[in-house]
């Protein structure tokens, strides 16, 4: 057959004619393509991405648009599953940046755009370019042109699917298969309400300066890697080696968070560096202590154990140490009730009761709570008739009753005003003790007429009485008037109250040791309200106490208000007040109880044995006792009076030192802590502070329905005194040892810069045991020390299972968040020193 050259035959071109065709194209594109290059400039920029330099390589950071929460804790009555935080982006306004920044920031992302748009332009032109050489037939071309559309269109989709989930989650996957937020990145101040900028602003958000004002925290913002054309699709890739949360607020609230410069000196004891900006050597220095901290914590994989001793799901290490206290010579003055700390902390963990359940919110928790929360019915068989506690279904319910006001609590303390309107429930009287308290009913109806009351009861036969009290939401200690002082401070309740404390007066062979360590205790013309049996009954044993009673208070110069009986209730009072002067004492004719020598100091609490004297009340206008504090709630801000030639903790003056620290607290608690770190806060109720120094952090939480625990460590400055003063209240406590309380105790742990110094002392790691033993699972604990020490606790966290809520660091000092979860190790550690 013979052969001839291609003709335009069916529609076909020669190849001469295709040839010439596709120089044409090329030629075309090649001039398409550089006047875009030259024109890319006026392309607007559609991405909000900052650019972050590290290690001389230019990473993007995109910034999600949705206007979501940081965090959600909506846990309520939720398991723990249903209840993880969705952790979202911030938008340019979120941050702080304006119009103007956002024009400012696209100037520097522009020039890298301009290649990658080009680039993609040309890899289009060549794609489709390419279709039409090699198709030699027009449906074939056409089928081509239909395979590029599709494939664009797909990425198209695939880049709108990830933009949209970024927005809906601003979501990305850790390592280990958790969803956690991680973006971290500082915002300029804005300057003035119309958008303008001060020089210095104008400057710093120069093209020049740009990059230096996108570099936010360098070392620990977590960065997407670089997109190019082969992966449009990929997500954000986030560090297993810490969460980080992007903070709300400008630089002035990051500065809140951990205040710089003159503010440094309220949040902590020393100085950190002042200014906006980090330097190289900062950087340098951290990067070095995050790498080495990430190295340690691989090597240092916390293996923690679960505790097996008698007490089971309750234990108390330093009030369970049977192996000291089958060793007391005695047991008369109540030693085996009091604490036995063993020799090394336990670092092990309080296993849950089986089937609890996160406890029921305040204020219905007042009158119920899940019985496998605290699964002891001892009392309810007991004192059900006294309405303490009954079982009800699921529930053990409160009727708010006791044994001397079996119709409620509330109609006992309007009892107690009327007999002594001078008590001002609310007003004068704001920080009560209640001895022997019970279920401490009367502490959690108090709460109505503004009374804050330290319930406390030993660990004894009467099984989980302070416990029922704490998972109701009522403050309460375990304690005993033993051998040992109290752990307050001298003159500071307002009211001492004992309904039932008949058996502690007939201790009367101890010199009158127990009423008068409460004498010690008691504010100068403070009240002493006792209604025992012996008050209003006449029986031969109850006249013998009174008698006694009656000598005793009189020796003590106690004066003797009233004896009043309530009708309801078919019970008395008999309501003493402490004096105001030391006329009393002198005028005695027997020295007995005796005057407490001078070198005896009534502030010594912290396992100092009781002494059967009594302290002279103050009468300098300028000591600490000598004037009753202002009312409440004035006396909460206003700065005590005795506080005038002291020096504070701080440095300045006591008095300047107190407001200021104030000042702080309600700026960190209220820019940072109700809002940013995810906290539900009215699911919170019992809180406690670990170093409470002026009681701040508890005085800015006034406005809601918690109470503080303000905690002074026994090597702290001992400002408890002036916690108390401003109508809050606390103890001692030495943090090397457990605390005298249940376990899953507390909603929230609050911790500023506390194991930084207590690790000196002892293993930071029992410390933890002993936060994770008090804390509520699904609790919080709140941590501000510096970077050392944060990284340490983070690492023990992350080994507990514990849920990483906020990290944050700035000029080597942070702030950390965890929620502790319900997850328990399987294997047992036995407690030799707990075990019957």
């Amino acid at each position: 057959m013979a052969t001839g050259k291609y003709s335009r035959v069916d529609g076909r071109k020669s190849s001469s004619y295709c040839s010439l065709a596709t120089i044409v194209v090329f030629v075309i594109f090649c001039l398409v393509g550089i006047w875009m290059f030259m024109s890319s400039s006026i392309v607007p920029v559609k991405n909000s991405e900052f650019l972050s330099v590290e290690n001389g390589n230019e990473v993007k950071q995109t910034l999600s648009k949705s206007d979501s929460k940081q965090f959600d804790d909506t846990s309520g009555d939720l398991s723990g599953a249903e209840t993880r935080e969705d952790g979202s982006g911030l938008s340019s306004k979120e941050l702080g940046i304006t119009n103007e920044d956002n024009s400012l920031d696209n100037l520097v992302v522009e020039s890298n755009n301009e290649e990658k748009e080009s680039q993609d332009s040309a890899e289009k032109n060549q794609e489709e370019n390419h279709a039409n050489e090699s198709s030699d037939e027009k449906t074939e071309s056409e089928s081509g042109e239909k395979m590029v559309d599709e494939d664009d269109g797909k990425d198209r989709e695939t880049n709108s699917r990830d933009r949209e989930s970024n927005l809906e989650t601003g979501e990305a996957e850790n390592e280990d298969g958790e969803m956690k937020n991680k973006l971290h990145t500082e915002s300029e101040e804005s300057s003035g309400e119309n958008g303008s900028e001060s020089a210095e602003s104008r400057k710093n958000y120069g093209v020049d300066g740009t990059a230096d004002k996108l570099k936010h925290v360098g070392k620990e913002a977590n960065l997407t890697e670089e997109k190019n054309g082969k992966n449009k699709d990929e997500h954000l890739e986030l560090s297993a080696d810490h969460n980080i949360v992007e903070s709300k607020e400008n630089n002035q609230a990051s500065n809140e968070i951990l205040p710089a410069g003159a503010q440094s000196e309220i949040l902590t004891e020393t100085t950190t560096q002042n200014g906006a900006w980090s330097t190289q050597a900062v950087e340098s220095q951290n990067e070095k202590k995050s790498q080495q901290s990430s190295t340690s914590s691989k090597n240092n994989d916390h293996h923690w154990k679960l505790c097996k001793s008698t007490a089971g799901p309750d234990y108390i290490p330093c009030l369970d140490n049977w192996q000291v206290i089958r060793k007391l010579p005695s047991t008369m003055h109540y030693e085996h009730r009091e604490r036995h700390c063993p020799y090394e902390a336990p670092t092990c963990l309080v296993p849950l009761p089986e089937g609890y359940k996160r406890s029921v919110k305040w204020p219905k928790s007042r009158d119920k709570i899940w019985y496998y929360n605290v699964p002891h019915t001892k009392l309810a068989e007991v004192k059900g008739h006294q309405n303490w506690v009954k079982v009800t279904g699921e529930y053990l319910t409160f009727p708010g009753g006791g044994t001397q006001f079996v119709n409620g609590a509330l109609h006992y303390i309007d009892f107690i005003q009327e007999s002594v309107p001078e008590i001002a429930w609310g007003k004068r009287t704001r920080i009560v003790l209640d001895v022997g308290c019970g279920v401490a009913s009367f502490g959690g109806y108090l709460f109505e007429r503004n009374v804050l009351a330290m319930s406390f009861a030993p660990k004894d036969e009467h099984e989980a009485q302070v416990q029922f009290a704490l998972e109701r939401g009522i403050p309460a200690i375990l304690n005993v008037m033993g051998t040992k002082r109290l752990p307050f401070p001298s003159s500071v309740f307002d009211l001492v109250h004992c309904a039932r404390c008949r058996r502690h007066i007939l201790r009367h062979i101890l010199g009158g040791k127990l009423l008068l360590e409460l004498n010690r205790v008691l504010r100068p013309g403070g009240y002493f309200v006792w209604s025992a049996t012996p008050v209003y009954r006449k029986g031969p044993e109850d006249v013998g106490i009174w008698q006694e009673m009656s000598r005793l208070t009189k020796s003590m110069c106690w004066e003797l208000v009233v004896v009043k009986k309530d009708k309801l209730n078919n019970v008395g009072a008999a309501i003493y007040r402490k004096p105001t002067s030391n006329d009393c004492y002198n005028k005695r004719s027997r020295n007995a109880p005796p005057l407490c020598e001078e070198s005896d100091d009534p502030n010594a609490a912290w396992d100092v044995p009781l002494q059967a004297c009594v302290h002279k009340v103050p009468v300098d206008s300028t000591k600490r006792g000598s004037l009753w504090p202002a009312q409440w709630p004035e006396r909460l801000e206003k700065p005590p009076y005795w506080l005038n030639s002291q020096v504070g903790v701080y440095g300045k003056a006591a008095q300047s030192d107190l407001t200021a620290d104030y000042s702080h607290w309600k700026k960190v608690v209220s820019q940072s802590y109700l809002s940013g770190m995810g906290i539900d806060w009215s699911s919170v109720r019992n809180v406690i502070d670990m170093k409470a120094v002026y009681g701040g952090f508890a005085a800015a939480l006034k406005d809601l329905k918690v109470w503080v625990m303000n905690v002074v460590p026994i090597d702290s400055p001992d400002t408890l005194p002036i916690i108390y003063e401003r109508g809050l209240f606390g103890m001692y406590h030495d943090w090397c040892e457990s605390f005298n309380t249940y376990p899953r105790t507390y909603d929230v742990v609050h911790a500023d810069h506390l194991f930084s110094s207590i690790k000196k002392r002892c293993k930071l790691v029992a410390v933890i045991a002993e936060v994770d033993r008090i804390l509520r699972p699904e609790g919080k604990l709140i941590l501000r020390d510096n970077l050392e020490t944060i990284s340490e606790v983070e690492s023990m966290a992350k080994s507990l299972q514990w849920e990483i809520r906020m990290i944050y660091s700035k000029d080597n000092e942070g702030l950390l968040c965890v929620r502790k979860t319900f997850w328990r190790p399987t294997e047992e550690e036995p407690i030799k020193s707990a075990i019957v």
